[in-house]
Order: structure tokens, then C-alpha cells, then sequence
């Protein structure tokens, strides 16, 4: 694989990194700042907003552009971002610093999943796009960790201005190891176009709900460990180590998988998470069972990140960069759904385990959409690939009929 895939996973990392370390700085945040801990979660809430914002956003104003000079100016706001987080003189400034930083987010991935397909061989695409999403995935294995223990000990802004020279040094391997690639990217008219056809919006639809289920379970993943499982806080660390080790190790087997089949891939993926959410409920009890769920599910939600972008982006036709730029807003999207519906079952009371259930339903109507992006396809009613004038039945069906005039 092209070198220029390896200034792409580093940016990647960054972006992982800042993502996921805010989670593990709230109460340092919050006693810096005087606010409550549940206020303080603006800035997580702040750089979503950012990312959903900025993903459709910066696509558009920047399709015209070559992708590199894009990469370059992404990772330009992404560190000036940093700064201004690790800078923040009061928190409605950092909360807006927040929002800043997540707007380089969605545009950034989705510029980087064009270009790495452009640059990889072909009939191993797949596996260009995990490489990319494997800098994400690792970022939770020592990015997030690092950076958590950093500003416990040194202070947050320390580890918000770590991750901006990890900006810098994203920016300098973009300009020397990614070439000025032409990916055909088109008119604004023809990006946009990509989201008049069905198969766009429920494959959208699809990274929502079917991967809602992750964020439904992770955002509350300590408290079952400790309330649930009986692990102590010390412990909890390990088993989100865990989780990135499997969230990197499902990434990676995902661009092979993703290559042999994009829909088995997908069928696959969400029928299991079914299983080990279910599991996961039953078994939570056990601290040796939740380790070993929070890191199948990790493996088998991040063995799908491959397919479901390579999906977008074949169902997007030319208007691949905007798609692509729009499945960082579903994930966030889904991020903030799944948050939402895990704190609602556990303010209802029904106990930290509960949100495993709600994962599970999130992954059977997922699996639900799929099946019916499927149909359509093979209906030729909402064909997936817009290249594709008909479906393989449908071409049968039209050469019977070419036939039959014929022989007329």
C-alpha cells in the first residue's frame, strides 16, 4: 500500500484521539472551569455538533479542490483548533474552541476514504480504507489512554496541545507523502446529486441506527463495569484497552472482508452485534464475561467500518466525497442517538445493564434497513451502484424480451 496511507492514518490517530479523550478530562475540565461534570459534557457535545456541521459543509466549499491541498487545510484548522482549546481563557471559549476543532472531523475522513481508495490497488480498496481507520481504532489503544493519564497528571490543556502537535505532524506527512491525486470529484451539482438516490440515504440510515448500538453501550461502559460487573475504577482502563484492541482488530480484518463482500460483511456484522449485546446483558454480571463482550463488540462493530463506507460510497456515485464527508455526520448522528437512549433506560431505572438491550434492537432494526436496502437494489427499484443501468434480473428479463422481438 501507498505511503501516503500512513499520513493519513496518523491524522486519523489525532482525530481518534481528541474524539474519545475529552470523556476521560470531563471532571478535570469541570474543576477547572467551576461547572458540574454533566455542564462540562458540552465540549463533547460541542465537537459532535462540529463534526455534523462540518462534514457536508467544508465538502462542499471544498470539491473543487484538489483532495491534498483539502487534507492540508483540514489539519491547518484541526491544530489552530487545539490551540485555541488548550488556550481557552473561559468555557463558553473552550466549548466553541470544541466546535471548531470538530469541524475538520467528518471532511477530513471523508477526503482520506476518497483518496485511499484512489491510491489503492485495485481489488484491495477495502483494506486501503481500514489502514486509514486503523489510526482511529489504535488512537483508543494508546492515544486516549496516554492522553487521559497526561492530564491527570499535567493538566488537560497539556493533553489538548499534545494532540494539536500531532496536527503538525499530520500536516508535514500529508505534504510529503500524499500525491496530488485527481479523484474525479465533479461539480458541486454532481456531489449533491448523490443524495437524490435511496440507496445514500439508507445506507445514512443504516450507520445511524445499526451502529447506534455501539455508542449505546460505550457511553455508559463504566459504570456496568463497576456497578455491574464489580471491577474497580482502576480496572476500567484496562478493559477500554480492550475495546481498542478489538476496535483495531476488527478494522483490519473488516478492509479483507470488506474486498471479498461488502453485503456479507454488513449481514454478518449486524446479526452478531445482535448476539453480543444479548450475551453481554445476560452475562454482565460477570466481570471475565463484560471484558470479554466489550471487546467482541469492538471487533465486530469495527470489522464493518470498511463496508459500510465502502457502501456509501459506491451508492454515491460520482458524488463520492460529499457521501462520504455525510457517513462521519451519520456516525457522530448515531453517537448522540445512542447516548441519548442508554441514559433515558437508565434514568428510567431499568440498571447500567440496560443498555445492552436497547443496542440490541438498535442492531436488529439496523440489520432491518439493510434488508430493505437490499431489496430495492435487487428489485431494481433503487439500484445500489448508479453505474449499473439494471439489476442482473433485470437484464435477464430484458434479453428474454430482446428475444422474443426478435423471433417476432
Amino acid at each position: 500500500m501507498p505511503l501516503a496511507l500512513l499520513a493519513l492514518a496518523v491524522g486519523a490517530f489525532g482525530i481518534g484521539t481528541t474524539e474519545f479523550v475529552s470523556m476521560g478530562l470531563l471532571p478535570q475540565v469541570a474543576e477547572a472551569f467551576g461547572v458540574s461534570i454533566p455542564l462540562a459534557g458540552w465540549i463533547i457535545t460541542a465537537y459532535a455538533i462540529g463534526v455534523v456541521v462540518g462534514a457536508p459543509t467544508l465538502t462542499a466549499l471544498t470539491h473543487a479542490r484538489p483532495r491534498r491541498q483539502v487534507l492540508l487545510g483540514l489539519m491547518v484548522l484541526f491544530t489552530v483548533g487545539h490551540a485555541a482549546t488548550a488556550l481557552a481563557p473561559t468555557f463558553a471559549t473552550l466549548v466553541g474552541a470544541r466546535f471548531l476543532t470538530g469541524l475538520a472531523h467528518g471532511a477530513f475522513f471523508g477526503a482520506s476514504a476518497v483518496v485511499a481508495r484512489a491510491l489503492a490497488p485495485a481489488g484491495k480498496e477495502g483494506r486501503a480504507l481500514s489502514l486509514v481507520f486503523a489510526g482511529l481504532t489504535v488512537a483508543n489503544v494508546v492515544g486516549v489512554p496516554l492522553g487521559t493519564w497526561v492530564g491527570q497528571q499535567a493538566g488537560w490543556r497539556v493533553t489538548y496541545a499534545l494532540v494539536g502537535l500531532i496536527g503538525v505532524g499530520t500536516l508535514v506527512a500529508v505534504a510529503a507523502l500524499v500525491p496530488d491525486v485527481r479523484v474525479g470529484t465533479g461539480s458541486l451539482r454532481t456531489e449533491l446529486a448523490a443524495f437524490g438516490r435511496g440507496q445514500v440515504w439508507l445506507t445514512l440510515l443504516v450507520t445511524v441506527i445499526g451502529f447506534g448500538g455501539l455508542f449505546t453501550v460505550l457511553s455508559y461502559v463504566s459504570p456496568l463495569l463497576t456497578e455491574v460487573s464489580g471491577l474497580s475504577e482502576s480496572s476500567v482502563s484496562w478493559v477500554l484497552v480492550l475495546f481498542g484492541l478489538g476496535a483495531t482488530a476488527g478494522n483490519l480484518l473488516g478492509g479483507r472482508l470488506s474486498d471479498w463482500s461488502v453485503q456479507n460483511t454488513l449481514v454478518m456484522g449486524m446479526a452478531g452485534l445482535v448476539v453480543v449485546y444479548a450475551a453481554l446483558f445476560a452475562l454482565a454480571s460477570s466481570p471475565v464475561a463484560a471484558a470479554a463482550g466489550v471487546f467482541a463488540f469492538a471487533f465486530v462493530a469495527f470489522s464493518m467500518s470498511a463496508a459500510i463506507q465502502t457502501r456509501g460510497i459506491v451508492a454515491a456515485g460520482g458524488g463520492a466525497s460529499m457521501a462520504s464527508a455525510a457517513m462521519q455526520a451519520a456516525f457522530n448522528t448515531g453517537n448522540a442517538l445512542g447516548a441519548l437512549l442508554g441514559g433515558a433506560v437508565i434514568d428510567a431505572g431499568f440498571g447500567y445493564a440496560s443498555p445492552a438491550l436497547v443496542a440490541v434492537g438498535l442492531s436488529v432494526v439496523g440489520l432491518g434497513v439493510l434488508a430493505l436496502a437490499t431489496h430495492a437494489d435487487s428489485t431494481g427499484r433503487a439500484p445500489l451502484d448508479p453505474a449499473v443501468a439494471a439489476v442482473p434480473a433485470q437484464r435477464r428479463r430484458t434479453a428474454a424480451k430482446r428475444t422474443e422481438d426478435a423471433g417476432a
